[in-house]
């Protein structure tokens, strides 16, 4: 019989702006993680730390700071016994999803009890493409496997589904204008973990990344960002051999309707039904089932993986 596997807790760092004057900066990707542990620990202080099987976090940068297992290395850095396993895996911007995955698999499977899993990015001292890859090093196998850049693959879908710059535009408005209601309503105050340096004083309390009254018009102004790269990097030509009853891309995309670059970290406590009656927590939700798919490479965005 397959055990359930239970959702008991989800916190994340603010995000801050991945770039060298974000907040986040000078903030060790180790550290936010470090911190998250720590913040489940004060949640469940019942908790036998020895209890935690496993820790799995999603890496799309997994190098410099962000390599070598920062999973395991994390536990060991927070204090908790030698018994508590890591792992890192990368599944590009499924990364995180795919982690806390993998832990209802482990939970589901009845091979291990209790994982908290999440993610870690640090954009701003490992920026993205950092650890290479044969997409960024081999120019072949990007013709081969129809690569693109994503903001190419952004502007194509917008062009196939008929997303004009304006809707766009409004739709990047109307999120920011939403996150600001979200934060100014309370919504995030359980979920969102301030970041403190070593001496506990607050790095970081808010997402950073948030442009409060942003509008369409103002949005307007911006130039595409990614216009020159698609007819200069030839990336324009690859994506219309293909999409080839496109006669070309409207590039709709630039820095304020495209997702942030930012710097941040998550945590999902995942566990048995027996966990949270043994240590006195309840759970928050339960995960039913999970699956992967893979995406046309040109418009990767449809799906992260």
């Amino acid at each position: 019989m397959t055990t359930e596997a239970y959702v008991y807790d989800a916190i994340r760092t603010p995000r801050g702006r991945g770039k060298a004057n974000g907040a986040l900066h000078g903030t060790k990707p180790i550290d936010l993680v470090v911190g998250l542990i720590h913040e489940i620990q004060a949640r469940f202080p019942d908790l036998d730390p020895a209890a935690i099987d496993d820790i799995v976090l999603g890496v799309v940068g997994p190098v410099g700071d962000q390599g070598s297992d920062i999973a395991r290395i994390a536990a060991i850095a927070a204090g908790l016994p030698d018994t508590v396993a890591g792992v890192q895996e990368n599944r590009f911007c499924a990364s995180g999803l795919e982690a806390v995955n993998l832990a209802a698999m482990k939970v589901r499977s009845g091979w291990e009890d209790l994982v908290l899993a999440g993610g870690v990015e640090s954009m701003s001292r490992v920026p993205m493409a950092s650890d290479g890859g044969a997409w960024f090093a081999d120019p072949m196998t990007n013709f081969e496997t129809d690569f693109a850049p994503q903001g190419i693959g952004a502007d194509l879908i917008a062009t196939v589904e008929g997303f004009t710059r304006r809707d766009v535009d409004e739709y990047a408005a109307l999120s920011q204008e939403r996150a600001a209601a979200a934060w100014k309503d309370g919504r995030f105050a359980r979920s969102v973990v301030p970041v403190k340096d070593r001496n506990g004083l607050v790095v970081l309390d808010h997402d950073e990344h948030m442009r409060p009254g942003t509008t369409a018009d103002s949005l307007a102004k911006l130039k595409p960002s990614f216009k020159d790269i698609g007819d200069l990097g030839g990336f324009d030509a690859v994506a219309l051999q293909k999409y080839h009853w496109i006669e070309q891309i409207d590039h709709v995309h630039h820095a304020g309707n495209s997702s942030g670059i930012v710097d941040g970290a998550s945590l999902v406590a995942v566990g048995t039904k027996e966990v949270g009656e043994r240590y006195g927590i309840t759970p928050r939700a339960r995960i039913v089932s999970a699956a992967v798919s893979g995406s046309d490479p040109l418009i990767m965005l449809t799906g992260p993986a």
